[in-house]
């Protein structure tokens, strides 16, 4: 029988999600922002799990739910996590099915980006962001932000480190979303050649900075053309793409 959500999973989602991106907060934690900015994802919350905007959240939901109800087989797997917003949302999708054959993975530096490197990847000359230092998150404070939702056990598994020295060996056999948010060449490059291939037919990939980042762009359209994909690109926001596998 194809799974589905009762209305008390509906409600849980998308309460979670506005809790996430502290929309459902901004007169008490972020009285500063702009509620259709911090909607669209166009900013750095200071409280908030996720600096992804309504749309970007939403879809990734929506990405998850399909695979489960089309039973694509294969986990979760986000690359480029900051506090760990949408890991939580796809943990709590999983839970909200009732599905029990899936684990989450999210894989960060937890140090903020890499030191760019121009001779092997020229693209990422001009993006030093190695030093910001909102983008340094630990993972203990991943884990406590899971923990906070009640989200934080044994099918989540944190692999920290730089993408080309985990990601190649990381013990993921196969993946029915990926999310890749990795801002330059090398990350979006290092992300795409070790798990993309992981991903099941039917499948989705989605790309955060595709029309925010010409570097992220760059690797993406490099990689689709070096691995004959031709499922089109569909945008999610902004600054946002995603495709399916096999469309």
């Amino acid at each position: 029988m194809r799974p589905t959500l009762t209305e008390g999973g509906e409600r849980y989602l998308a309460l979670l999600q506005r809790c996430l991106t502290r929309e459902l907060f901004l007169d008490q934690d972020e009285p500063d922002l702009d509620p259709l900015v911090r909607a669209e994802g166009r900013d750095w919350p200071s409280t908030a799990e996720t600096m992804v905007g309504r749309a970007r959240l939403e879809h990734v939901g929506a990405c998850a739910r399909t695979v489960i109800e089309d039973d694509v087989p294969g986990d979760f797997a986000e690359c480029g996590i900051w506090r760990g917003g949408v890991v939580a949302l796809l943990r709590a999708t999983l839970a909200a099915y009732g599905d029990l054959t899936r684990d989450v993975w999210g894989a960060d530096s937890f140090d903020g980006l890499p030191v760019p490197d121009p001779e092997r990847y020229p693209a990422d000359a001009d993006y030093d962001w190695s030093g910001v230092a909102a983008l340094k998150v630990t993972i203990d404070s991943v884990r406590a932000n899971l923990d906070r939702y009640g989200l934080l056990d044994e099918r989540v598994h944190l692999l920290p480190g730089w993408f080309e020295d985990t990601l190649p060996s990381a013990p993921i056999e196969r993946l029915s979303l990926l999310r890749v948010d990795g801002d330059l060449y090398q990350s979006t490059m290092d992300v795409l050649s070790a798990l993309e291939p992981k991903v099941s037919d039917g499948g989705f990939v989605i790309i955060d900075d595709y029309n925010g980042w010409p570097p992220c762009r760059q690797a993406v359209d490099e990689y689709r053309a070096a691995t004959g994909i031709t499922a089109p690109l569909e945008p999610v926001d902004w600054v946002a793409v995603s495709w399916r596998k096999g469309a």
